[in-house]
């Protein structure tokens, strides 16, 4: 069903998938707020609650590819459909949850839904647009991701405090239900699976394999963190991870309708911009990951203030996403994938020169620098991905890409905790974060804050490889195989 067509039919489609899109940010934000009364509700420690979150993530990392792969193969609409009912009624199930194990239970089998609509949804977009405003499709989808990640701990801080842990839940159902009705009437499906090889056999056996992959390689990095990377446990994990990866690439080079084309690696317009993106959210999960540690325990803020420094960061990515998508559609690339870097790095730089006595000013400032940086980068770098592979593979890497997203948070956040322990470790201190509060002493501030900026500054060495990667990553490709279905070539202007 479709109600609009013509010229709107775009930005309708955009409205419809801002509302899932913005009921998905906005959970993450909200239920990370209510875990320290959902703990307190089911008489539970804070680290088993975190699995509510935890699993989510994982399961959502799991399950983006082989959900995008199915898209493509049996339609985009039908599997984003499809993945909002299962968000909504695993919502409610988990509302009403008698128990933490039933809860998490829920939040994974939401996880499912949220791999069936994140990947989906940019697939549908790109699709919807002409390939000349690719980049700025994508500008706009990261306008609505900066507002849910500002509204989700505001609006679930205030929905725990009149209403309940539970209607984080609910709330999340009611916004979803209006993206399910909205995607059902103004989404064409034809036009949605513009390119898309329907039919198609899918592959079962690359399916189990990516996912034992994913899950052992996040599974890794996030007890890593924890346990430390030369704990012979976590290097068993990664020796598994890695004998997992080989199995994948053999299979899926010899399989005949892989569900990755792991050969699009060899473009590279592709491969170059995929390790960009990759490098680019290792620098700005160190921020988010480290920043709160800093500014409640050494400069002594509030969570309310704290969550506040974070709002003109995020108000930033809003305007920069579109304005630099939208530029990027008439002057290429390169310019704002390696300034958007760039401006990351003068952001990491500035957080590297933060002490104990520092105005929390300062550190605003940094934060705003390296979110400007990554709304700048991200919307053309992704546009640069898409442009190289075929309409036909729209979903799946749609969904790659949202992997390689929080692929690079959990890595970015493993990095530092590594960095900064090891850090307080040389100087003398216990190597653990757990210790790192208002209470823990001058010397004990100091010492993570010393390992702060080593952290930083790393992180910023790490970002330069990223600027070198989008310098060199080469030239626009053209398609001119006939695609059933397909309207445009992928095709980027000259970069």
């Amino acid at each position: 069903m479709n109600l609009v067509r013509g010229e709107n039919y775009k930005f309708w489609v955009f409205g419809a998938l801002s509302i899932g899109l913005f009921a998905s940010v906005a959970d993450h934000g909200s239920v990370g707020v209510a875990l320290p009364t959902i703990a307190e509700h089911f008489g539970t420690d804070l680290p088993t609650s975190q699995w509510v979150v935890i699993g989510y993530a994982l399961t959502i990392s799991a399950f983006l590819l082989p959900m995008g792969r199915l898209a493509d193969i049996v339609g985009r609409k039908k599997i984003y459909l499809l993945g909002t009912v299962i968000l909504i009624t695993m919502g409610i199930v988990a509302g009403f949850s008698p128990s933490i194990g039933a809860l998490i239970g829920a939040k994974l089998a939401q996880g499912i839904g949220s791999a069936m609509t994140q990947g989906t949804s940019m697939a549908m977009l790109i699709a919807s647009f002409p390939s000349e405003e690719r980049g700025k499709a994508l500008g706009l989808q990261m306008s609505v991701v900066g507002t849910g990640n500002v509204a989700g701990p505001a609006v679930g801080g205030f929905i725990v405090g009149a209403l309940g842990w539970e209607w984080v839940f609910f709330a999340t159902s009611v916004m979803a239900t209006a993206g399910l009705v909205s995607a059902y009437l103004f989404i064409d499906s034809e036009q949605a699976d513009k390119g898309s090889v329907l039919g198609q056999k899918f592959d079962w056996p690359g399916a189990a394999l990516s996912t034992a992959t994913l899950l052992t390689f996040l599974q890794t990095l996030t007890w890593a963190s924890i346990l430390g990377f030369d704990d012979p446990a976590i290097i068993l994990s990664f020796a598994l991870f890695v004998g997992l990866l080989v199995a994948f690439i053999y299979w899926e080079l010899r399989t005949p309708s892989p569900m990755m084309d792991v050969r699009l690696f060899k473009r590279r317009l592709f491969s170059m911009g995929v390790g960009a993106n990759f490098i680019g959210f290792i620098g700005m999960s160190s921020v988010r990951f480290l920043m709160p540690f800093y500014l409640q325990a050494v400069l002594g803020l509030s969570p309310s203030q704290v969550g506040l420094t974070v709002v003109p960061g995020a108000i930033c990515m809003i305007i920069m996403g579109p304005l630099s998508g939208r530029l990027s559609d008439r002057f290429g690339w390169r310019w704002f994938t390696m300034g958007g870097l760039l401006t990351s790095i003068c952001g990491l730089l500035t957080l590297a020169t933060l002490t104990t006595n520092s105005h929390f000013a300062w550190a605003v400032v940094g934060m705003v620098l390296q979110s400007a940086g990554m709304g700048t980068f991200y919307p053309p770098n992704n546009s640069s991905v898409l442009s190289a592979v075929e309409p036909s593979k729209y979903g799946v890497i749609s969904g790659f890409l949202n992997l390689v997203r929080n692929a690079g948070n959990l890595s970015g956040i493993a990095i530092a905790t590594v960095m900064v322990t090891t850090t307080m470790a040389v100087l003398g201190h216990e190597p653990t974060l757990a210790s790192v509060s208002s209470e823990g002493g001058a010397s004990l501030l100091a010492a993570f804050t010393s390992g702060l900026k080593v952290t930083y500054l790393g992180m910023s060495a790490i970002l330069l490889v990223g600027v070198a990667a989008s310098a060199f990553r080469g030239r626009p490709i053209q398609f001119t195989e006939p695609v059933e279905g397909a309207g445009q070539p992928a095709r980027q202007g000259a970069d």
